[in-house]
């Protein structure tokens, strides 16, 4: 099948000339180099208590991953790649390529209404605050543009997981929050604003179009087996894989997060645990064209969003309308173009088009102070230096 991002094969044959002329020493280098990296992340930072990372350049023969820290402070136990971690909201990545998936198999079409896809419990309930369910969209849904407010901004939704940690979220129950502590931002198309509360009626969407809980569609639909995806499970909804570790404590600030309930981050715009190997592995599948059937809709992943504009009261680090695609958004790192996503508690998967480079780090900490961020710049830098050689 042809890749989804250009020029792999082309620059595969620069490598293996460049390899040739490299002395064999240069591979243990890079390996004790990206060590010290990952051992930096955690020793320079009063947030971070352990961190992963998983780097992968074939042109340059390179697959390597490794951690540092502990992944339980309390026990002592130590932090490794293998260690699982809830990837939060790089689980819409996986969720909008299963839609697109769907899209695929003509089950769905990105431009139907949601009108017609939904729960009638859910359309009430939109209804009864204003939406126009007739004319918001799969598209709408998926690139962040549909006038949904999200019920995880404010401070409701911390404050309500904060006092009660072990309460069993339900999707409908999420969405009721999100019509009773925000109105609609806007028509369909109108602005572009982050929803978890749109990926959440994607999971449904997914469910009502298969027949099929949302955790088993979207690992037919994706072929989790052939991806060799082994270590990635929905929390809660499916059997921890007997082979895989113990999950790593992660925290929000101080707050040790381990015993919460995942449902407060399950139904669509997060639920997944997995691994930094396992995550880079989807994240190059799915960037090289070996997830969809068709060249197509990999482009139409990535196509951008239209004329949307961003709220009023918009953050000042919220993405730029355009930035965010389909469960992904494209963006400029150390002067390359990247597609990425991240989640709450410092993952990110990261593909660099030039360098032909899947990178994916945790820092187990959502406020690691942009330590993971600089983890991926040193990454995205010490493999461009090796291009250059």
């Amino acid at each position: 099948m042809r890749p989804l991002i250009s020029r792999v094969a082309l620059l595969s044959a620069c490598a293996l000339l460049c390899c040739s002329c490299q002395p064999q020493a240069t591979e243990p280098d890079f390996r004790q180099q990206l060590q010290s990296m990952v051992d930096a992340t955690v020793r320079d930072s009063d947030a971070v208590r352990s961190a992963a990372l998983h780097v992968d350049v074939p042109t340059l023969g390179l697959s390597w991953e490794g951690a540092a820290g502990l992944a339980d402070p309390e026990s002592g136990r130590l932090m490794t790649a293998w260690t699982p971690v809830r990837i939060a909201s790089n689980t819409k990545t996986f969720v909008a390529a299963a839609v697109l998936r769907l899209v695929e198999d003509q089950e769905l079409d990105i431009n139907d209404s949601i009108e017609h896809l939904l729960p009638e419990e859910y359309l009430t309930v939109l209804e009864g605050d204003g939406y126009d369910v007739e004319r918001m969209t799969v598209r709408h849904l998926l690139n962040h543009t549909s006038g949904l407010f999200d019920h995880t901004s404010g401070d409701h939704y911390t404050e309500s997981i904060m006092a009660d940690p072990m309460h069993r979220w339900t999707r409908i129950e999420q969405l009721r929050c999100a019509v009773d502590w925000g109105d609609p931002l806007g028509e369909p198309g109108e602005y572009f604003s982050y929803c978890d509360t749109g990926y959440v009626l994607l999971g449904a969407i997914i469910e009502e179009a298969t027949g099929v809980p949302l955790p088993a569609a979207v690992r037919r639909l994706l072929d989790f087996d052939r991806l060799g995806l082994v270590s990635t499970w929905w929390e809660g909804l499916e059997p921890q894989p007997r082979w895989v570790p113990d999950r790593a404590h992660q925290f929000y600030g101080d707050v040790d997060t381990y015993g919460f309930d995942p449902s407060f981050d399950l139904y669509g715009g997060g639920g997944l645990v997995s691994t930094v190997g396992d995550l880079a592995r989807f994240y190059r599948a799915l960037l090289t064209g070996d997830v969809f059937d068709r060249l197509y809709t990999g482009r139409l992943m990535l196509a951008q969003s239209g004329y949307a504009r961003v709220p009023p009261d918009a953050s000042e680090r919220a993405l730029p309308p355009g930035a965010y695609r389909m469960g992904i958004w494209e963006d400029e790192i150390e002067g390359f173009v990247t597609y990425r996503h991240t989640g709450f508690f410092g993952t990110s998967a990261t593909y660099v088009q030039d360098l032909d480079l899947v990178l994916t780090v945790t820092t187990n900490q959502n406020l690691d102070g942009g330590a993971g961020a600089e983890l991926a710049r040193d990454v995205i830098d010490l493999v461009a230096d090796a291009r250059s050689w």
